[in-house]
């Protein structure tokens, strides 16, 4: 395993394994759900974890240059002291590294306000699979001089260049969050609200939906009482960002209540303290202490029309039941994004090829995707043509072939054989 401290080394490393025709596994913070980073076994392994320097701060126009490596909690931290902010937010924070988020187009809890990866991403360095170093490390958001080449490499999970350096966009610090969790009674009351929020809270950040199953888990997991009794079928944690004032607060309670008179929201918990809305999130993002007691287990992380996520669940979950009666399901996700996460378990080894088939081929029949944010890696590469077509797949070959004829870097992952 190489562990290279600067791009010139990346370079070289590159260069070498060229001459030699070995391919290379690129590794980042080891917090992928998709199998990306997992090498073959004849493979060269290149860790980024050394590639973890600030390169240029630039305070006035608002933009961080850093090496790949920097994991995503000290970049977060080191903007926020200086009265910045880097949105981009999920439950490893504290290990994925940017070149990883970058690579896999990441994207979290507040996608629904700030986008995925790919929107705060402004320039890219990156050494290509025949060891050529190609800076496109621009720091302004208009850029309009021909193919926006960063977006070739952004998603692309490694396949076509090594990401060592990320111009990253910011934004002026929010002064504080505002918080709330509600139970409601049917999925046509959740996309009411959240049409509603987007209409009336210009500083939604987030809009995270989990249904029973998971809440009742997802509270025993942690060892906390399950909010309203686990009375309610769905429950919406919802967040806005700005300044501190009792007017933000009181604008966010005042809509609640109209929803309440609505009869859109059944019951609504307002945290009186940072502490108390830290709860409320620790029951979102409890899914880590509810995966041991699951395994063998299935995580999906799928794309799925708005319109179509109740009838999609139903299905889902019917079929599940009556194949795998032993086997427990829960749901949660981003839904202010379309974003649905089903984690499913435990299950005998030999048909967790046969859950996958089952849950994909109806995100087929529902025009979604196979991956909202997790990406292909090696783990869902055998499912990619339920989401993408023929010719978009000799697309994406004919772009691995022009780049990295020999396949050397991260094969076997993504591009169908």
């Amino acid at each position: 395993m190489f562990r290279p401290r600067t791009t010139q080394e990346v370079a070289d490393i590159v260069r070498a394994c060229a001459v030699e025709q070995r391919r290379i596994t690129i590794q980042g913070g080891l917090t992928g759900l998709a199998g990306g980073a997992s090498p073959d076994a004849d493979d060269v392994v290149v860790s980024l974890e050394r590639l973890n320097q600030i390169v240029e701060f630039d305070e006035i126009g608002g933009t961080l240059t850093v090496q790949a490596g920097m994991v995503l909690q000290s970049v977060c931290e080191h903007v926020e002291n200086a009265g910045w902010y880097f949105p981009l937010d999920f439950g490893s924070r504290g290990s994925c590294q940017i070149g990883g988020n970058v690579s896999t187009n990441a994207g979290g809890n507040r996608v629904l306000r700030y986008g995925t990866a790919r929107e705060l991403v402004l320039g890219l360095e990156v050494v290509l699979p025949d060891g050529q170093i190609v800076s496109m490390l621009n720091k302004g958001l208009k850029n309009n001089t021909g193919i926006d080449l960063k977006h070739l490499f952004i998603g692309s999970e490694g396949s076509l260049g090594l990401i060592t350096k990320v111009v990253l966009r910011l934004f002026p610090k929010p002064e504080a969050r505002y918080s709330a969790l509600v139970g409601l009674e049917s999925f046509e009351q959740v996309a009411a609200l959240l049409k509603s929020a987007r209409a009336n809270l210009p500083g939604l950040s987030s809009f995270e939906v989990m249904w029973q199953d998971y809440m009742v888990a997802a509270c025993g997991a942690i060892s906390r009482e399950v909010p309203f009794n686990g009375e309610h079928p769905l429950y919406v944690l919802l967040e806005t960002e700005g300044k501190l004032s009792a007017r933000n607060e009181n604008d966010l309670q005042e809509w609640l209540e109209t929803q309440i008179e609505a009869e859109v929201v059944a019951d609504v918990i307002l945290p009186q303290s940072g502490e108390q809305a830290a709860q409320l999130w620790h029951i979102r993002d409890a899914i880590g202490e509810l995966l041991a007691g699951m395994a063998p287990y299935v995580a999906f992380d799928v794309g799925v029309p708005l319109s179509k996520t109740p009838d999609f669940i139903h299905t889902v979950r019917t079929k599940l039941k009556q194949s795998y009666p032993q086997a427990q399901s829960l749901y949660f996700g981003h839904l202010g994004d379309g974003n649905l996460h089903i984690v499913t378990g435990p299950y005998d080894e030999s048909v967790l090829i046969d859950v996958e088939a089952l849950v994909y081929d109806e995100i087929s029949a529902v025009g979604g995707s196979i991956s909202a944010e997790h990406g292909i890696g090696r783990i869902k590469k055998p499912f990619l043509f339920h989401s993408r077509n023929a010719e978009e797949l000799g697309l994406m070959r004919s772009l691995k072939q022009l780049i990295d004829p020999d396949r050397r870097f991260n094969a076997g992952r993504i591009y169908p054989d």
